[in-house]
């Protein structure tokens, strides 16, 4: 029965990236509108109360998902200009190195009210 659950898991989890992908080589806004949707979390969510965890467990996963999307926001920005300027492959990297530098500005101005992300 687990073995069955994991496989159904991934199998909607493909799914949808799979949507989201086939939606965005026709439609840019529908496509992204899609993936800005917080559908992996909502997945996640779900797998989780599916499987019985606590509330508390849920709960500390909507929290920290807030804010761990924050610094992701700034790439999202970048990217477009990025990509003009440095091909795809550049672009990718320094998105990369953009959301980690967010992240590690976001979780030490965070450490000053308590919230440990790191």
């Amino acid at each position: 029965c687990t073995m069955h659950f994991i496989i159904l898991q991934y199998f909607v989890t493909a799914d949808i990236v799979v949507l989201v992908s086939e939606v965005a080589k026709n439609l840019d806004k529908a496509g992204a509108l899609i993936a800005a949707l917080p559908t992996v979390t909502l997945l996640t969510l779900f797998w989780l109360y599916f499987e019985g965890h606590s509330a508390e467990k849920i709960t500390n996963h909507a929290w920290y998902t807030f804010w761990y999307v924050s610094p992701t926001l700034p790439m999202f920005a970048a990217f477009p200009v990025l990509i003009q300027r440095f091909g795809f492959w550049g672009a990718i990297a320094f998105s990369i190195l953009i959301t980690v530098l967010f992240f590690i500005a976001i979780a030490l101005i965070l450490r000053r009210f308590t919230i440990d992300l790191m």
